[in-house]
């Protein structure tokens, strides 16, 4: 038997080992209060908002009927059914597309800058592609929504066609959306459109290709845009594209696109046009620059519209434009006017190296042409600035409330990070980082997602 110092040492061991377990599941037993929800971190509010849009074509949104719109030019008014008519005898009148997502006052001004050009309204048809479902035709939108688009003015009184996606779709996805609708009226070729640019007709006289606009044979740029299928149809058998100022406005053949597979629309958007003209190229189908008018790639909308009637235009009076989305007041004595030297040698791709010639400047209609056309090169200098060319996108910041709202900071922010992801799907796909892939490297159409990288770093 242990002596009692044992005894004395067993008994105390047992207390500590009791004590230690009672404190242990008294440590357990007793619940825990969870510790309450954090509060959210909010981004600091934005030190600069634009000022609201506003109407830049009063005229049209007051407007009862067509007849309330001054008429077109006379010698841009296009011929019934001109792609009937010989020399061109085209089997189909083209389409033209222009998709639209946000910024309706840049939509606005390239619709009716093609329509004052002499391009038919029926033959123009706006995409709208903003996600809102049927917000816009039933007028439930306001103005300062960045999805805002008016069907009525567009539909009733300027004579376009709207046709809505179903969804909010991306840049891809709207290729294959025209392609769709090409496939669903039997159109074999169409044009397409960036909506931030402003189209004119060659009303000076360009070249050989047309005479001025108050001379015989004078064309405009919707029959010289016909002239260019017409060739492309008569001289190539595998015509794919047909470039005027790069893709500002472009011809397409549906059978390049359904050899090629269309547009992939895993490259959601930037690099997706390279894929897309790599693969026609890979293919064997061309692609080539054609000219048919002056089309500028713009950030701006002109203050009024009617202007590019004629309206307006009288005396010393010149266009004003205005960013939807413009930028922070600077400080005193700090500007922004960084000038890229390249920008030279762009105003002849876009077709605006225009002779002066002093016999016209006594030509009033000239003279309004003329000054519009500047105004037109003015904006594209202040797009191709240092604040980069997509700011207009940011321009509208109302409509919360309203039916399928979305925070244009959000919007903007999630298609870049859908853009960056876009970027590392064609890498992998093609195992090439750049746009050379015609050039710089041997791939053909096959090898997509067959090779590796390559690249080290």
């Amino acid at each position: 038997m242990p002596n009692r110092r044992q005894s004395f040492i067993i008994l105390g061991c047992f207390v500590i080992s009791v004590v230690f377990l009672l404190a242990a599941a008294s440590k357990y037993s007793t619940p825990r209060v969870p510790e309450p929800p954090r509060p959210p971190k909010y981004k600091p509010n934005p030190d600069w908002v634009p000022p609201p849009v506003k109407d830049n074509f009063p005229l049209l949104h007051s407007a009862a009927s067509p007849d309330s719109l001054p008429p077109i030019p006379k010698w841009n008014v296009p011929i019934h059914n001109a792609h009937n008519t010989t020399p061109l005898n085209l089997p189909v009148a083209p389409p033209l597309f222009i998709g639209f997502t946000r910024t309706y006052p840049l939509l606005l001004q390239v619709v009716t800058s093609y329509i004052t050009a002499g391009w038919p309204p029926s033959q123009i048809y706006v995409i709208e592609n903003t996600g809102v479902q049927q917000s816009n035709a039933r007028g439930l939108l306001s103005l300062q929504n960045q999805f805002f688009l008016n069907h009525t003015a567009l539909t009733r009184i300027l004579g376009v066609n709207v046709v809505t996606t179903p969804t909010l779709l991306s840049f891809a996805q709207m290729q294959n959306f025209f392609l769709s609708l090409a496939y669903q009226h039997d159109w074999p070729y169409y044009f397409w459109s960036h909506m931030d640019v402003v189209a004119f007709s060659y009303e000076g006289g360009h070249g050989g290709m047309t005479p001025p606009y108050h001379d015989p044979g004078y064309k405009s740029i919707y029959t010289l845009a016909l002239e260019a299928l017409q060739r492309a149809r008569n001289e190539d058998s595998k015509w794919g594209f047909r470039f005027f100022a790069y893709d500002h406005l472009s011809l397409v053949n549906r059978d390049a696109m359904e050899d090629t597979g269309a547009w992939d629309v895993m490259v959601p958007y930037y690099m997706t046009d390279c894929d897309m003209h790599s693969r026609l190229s890979m293919k064997g189908w061309s692609i080539k620059d054609e000219r048919a008018g002056i089309i500028t790639d713009v950030a701006s909308a002109l203050a009024d519209l009617s202007m590019l009637y004629r309206v307006g235009l009288e005396g010393d009076v010149q266009p004003e434009f205005v960013d939807p989305n413009p930028a922070k007041p600077q400080p005193p004595g700090k500007k922004h006017n960084k000038r890229n030297e390249a920008l030279e040698s762009e105003r002849e791709r876009r077709g605006l190296k225009i002779e002066d010639r002093n016999a016209e400047e006594d030509d009033p209609n000239w003279v309004k042409w003329r000054k519009l056309v500047h105004t037109s090169d003015l904006q594209f200098q202040h797009k191709h600035s240092d604040r980069g060319r997509n700011t207009w996108q940011l321009g509208q910041h109302g409509g919360k409330g309203e039916p399928f709202y979305y925070p244009a900071a959000g919007l903007a922010e999630a298609i870049e990070v859908m853009t960056e992801t876009g970027r590392e799907i064609y890498r992998r796909k093609w195992g090439h980082r750049d746009c050379d892939l015609i050039g710089g490297t041997l791939l053909k159409f096959d090898d997509a997602w067959m090779v590796r990288k390559d690249w080290s770093r």
